[in-house]
C-alpha cells in the first residue's frame, strides 16, 4: 500500500539568498585583529592587519561571486506517498551536480514539526555531474495531514570562505495513515491459512447457504435432516452447509470524548481504528460487504457497505484523518441515521466506550432498537489501568475510595453488556492490546454459527 513517489525536481532560487562566513575565513580575519592588536607598540601592525582584513574580505567578496546558485544543482525530496504512524518513515533529499567540478553542500529539511527526527540535515559533497544524498526517518505522532517546509541548502565557495545560503521551496503536503499491518500480522496471517484450507476443503458450518447432501451421522441436528431426500434412499440423509457470502458488515467508531484517552502512545480512537481496518480486511477477504459511519454528536462520515479489495482501501482513505473530538456521542442520531441509510440486515460493529450509567442506559435503549433489524456487537475498549489499578490492596482511605469508583465503573460496564446480550446482540470489552485480535475472532465467529 506504500508506494515510493519522485517529486518533480526542485530548482535553486536567488531568493532570500544570503552570504555566510565559513570558519576558514573567521579564523584568518582573527589572524588579521590579531596584527591588528599589535599596533599600540609598533604602528605597522596597525596597518598590516587593517589591509590583511580588507584584502580578505574583498577576496570572500569575489569568492562568493565565483560561487553561482542558479543552475548549479537541482533537489528532489523522496518519500513515501503515504506515512505510517507509528513506526519509522524514509525520506531522501537528492542532490544533482550540473557543475564539472564537485560542490560541497549543507542541507537541511524542514519536515513537519509534529514528527520526530534525530537528523534532518548532513553537509556532503558531489561529485563533478554525478549524485548525493541525505537519508533520514521520521517517526510520524498521529493520524492526519501534515506538511513539510522548504529545504535550506548551503553552497561552499571554491576557496572556502563562504557559504552561499538559500531557500529552497519544497512545500508539500503529507498522509499520515494507521500501521495496523504489523500489529495484526499474525491476525491476518492466521486467517489465511484458515483462508487457504477453504479452499481445499470447503467450510462447512452453521450458515445459511446450502452446500451438499450426505449421510446422516450420530450428532447431526435432527433439524438438517432432509427428509424428502431420506424417503428416497431409504436412509437417513442430511444437510450440509457452507458460510454464506456477500453478507453486509457495518463499521460504528465513536470519536467522542472518552475516545481521546490514551494509553501509551496512542489514543482509544488509534486502537478502534487499527482494529477495524483489520476486520474490515478480513471481512473482504471473505467476500462480505464492509461500510463505515464514524459519529460524534452528530454523524460524521458514512460509507455504504460494498464489497471488492477497492472497498478496503477506500475505507483506510475515510479513517486516517479521523480524530477523536471533546464532546459527547450521541447514539441516537448515530443509530438513527443507520437505520435509514442500511437496510439490509448487517453485522453492526460498534467500537466504543462507557464508563457511567447514564451512558450505558442511552447505548442499550438503541441497541435494543437496533436488533430486530440488525445484529449489533458493541466492543468497548477496556482501560488496562483501571483494571490493574483494582487487584492490589489499598494501602490508604484514598486508595480504598479510588478503588471502590474504579470497581462500580468496572461493575457499570459488565451490566449493560450482559443486558445486550440478554437482548440478543452481542458484546465484547477487551484491552487494547488485545482489541484486533478478539474483535477478528469474534467475527469469524458469527460467520461460523450463522448468526447473522
Amino acid at each position: 500500500m506504500v508506494l515510493r513517489v519522485e517529486k518533480t525536481p526542485t530548482p535553486v532560487l536567488h531568493s532570500t539568498m544570503n552570504i555566510v562566513f565559513t570558519a576558514r575565513f573567521l579564523m584568518a580575519f582573527a589572524g588579521g585583529l590579531g596584527l591588528f592588536s599589535l599596533g599600540w607598540s609598533n604602528p605597522s601592525f596597525l596597518w598590516a592587519g587593517m589591509a590583511f582584513d580588507v584584502v580578505l574580505l574583498a577576496a570572500a567578496l569575489l569568492d562568493a561571486a565565483r560561487t553561482p546558485l542558479r543552475g548549479s544543482f537541482t533537489l528532489r525530496r523522496r518519500c513515501a506517498e503515504r506515512f505510517a504512524i507509528g513506526s519509522g518513515n524514509g525520506v531522501t533529499i537528492e542532490v544533482q551536480n550540473h557543475r564539472p567540478v564537485p560542490l560541497t553542500l549543507w542541507v537541511k529539511d524542514e519536515p513537519p514539526p509534529q514528527m520526530q527526527t534525530p537528523r534532518r540535515e548532513g553537509q556532503f559533497t558531489v561529485p563533478p555531474r554525478g549524485t548525493a544524498t541525505l537519508h533520514y526517518e521520521l517517526l510520524a505522532p498521529a493520524r492526519g495531514c501534515f506538511e513539510f517546509g522548504n529545504i535550506a541548502v548551503r553552497l561552499r565557495s571554491p576557496w572556502g570562505l563562504v557559504w552561499r545560503q538559500t531557500s529552497v521551496p519544497a512545500v508539500e503536503s503529507v498522509k499520515v495513515y494507521p500501521d495496523f499491518r504489523a500489529a495484526q500480522r499474525q491476525v491476518i496471517e492466521a486467517y489465511r491459512l484458515g483462508r487457504q484450507g477453504e479452499r481445499r476443503q470447503r467450510l462447512r458450518g452453521q450458515g445459511r447457504e446450502f452446500e451438499s447432501l450426505r449421510e446422516f451421522v450420530t450428532g447431526d441436528e435432527l433439524r438438517h435432516v432432509a427428509w424428502a431426500a431420506s424417503a428416497r434412499r431409504g436412509k437417513l440423509v442430511t444437510r450440509q452447509y457452507q458460510i454464506e457470502r456477500s453478507q453486509s458488515i457495518l463499521l460504528m467508531l465513536d470519536c467522542g470524548r472518552l475516545m481521546t484517552a490514551r494509553l501509551g502512545d496512542l489514543t482509544k480512537l488509534d486502537y478502534a481504528v487499527n482494529a477495524a481496518l483489520a476486520l474490515a480486511y478480513v471481512a473482504v477477504a471473505g467476500g462480505d460487504q464492509v461500510g463505515l459511519l464514524t459519529f460524534t454528536r452528530r454523524v460524521e462520515d458514512f460509507l455504504p457497505p460494498r464489497p471488492g479489495a477497492s472497498q478496503l482501501g477506500v475505507i483506510l482513505e475515510h479513517l486516517h484523518d479521523v480524530q477523536p473530538q471533546m464532546i459527547e456521542p450521541s447514539y441516537a442520531r448515530a443509530f438513527a441515521y443507520l437505520g435509514r441509510h442500511c437496510r439490509r440486515r448487517s453485522l453492526v460493529v460498534l467500537l466504543t466506550d462507557v464508563v457511567d450509567a447514564d451512558a450505558s442506559a442511552d447505548l442499550l435503549a438503541h441497541t435494543a432498537a437496533l436488533i430486530p433489524r440488525h445484529l449489533p456487537l458493541i466492543v468497548t475498549i477496556g482501560d488496562r489501568d483501571l483494571r490493574a489499578f483494582v487487584k492490589p490492596p489499598p494501602a490508604s482511605l484514598d486508595e480504598v475510595y479510588a478503588q471502590s469508583v474504579a470497581e462500580e465503573l468496572l461493575t457499570q460496564r459488565e451490566q449493560a453488556l450482559n443486558r445486550i446480550v440478554e437482548l440478543g446482540g452481542l458484546a465484547l470489552d477487551v484491552p487494547t492490546g488485545q482489541l484486533s485480535v478478539a474483535l477478528v475472532n469474534r467475527y469469524l465467529e458469527v460467520k461460523m454459527r450463522g448468526r447473522l
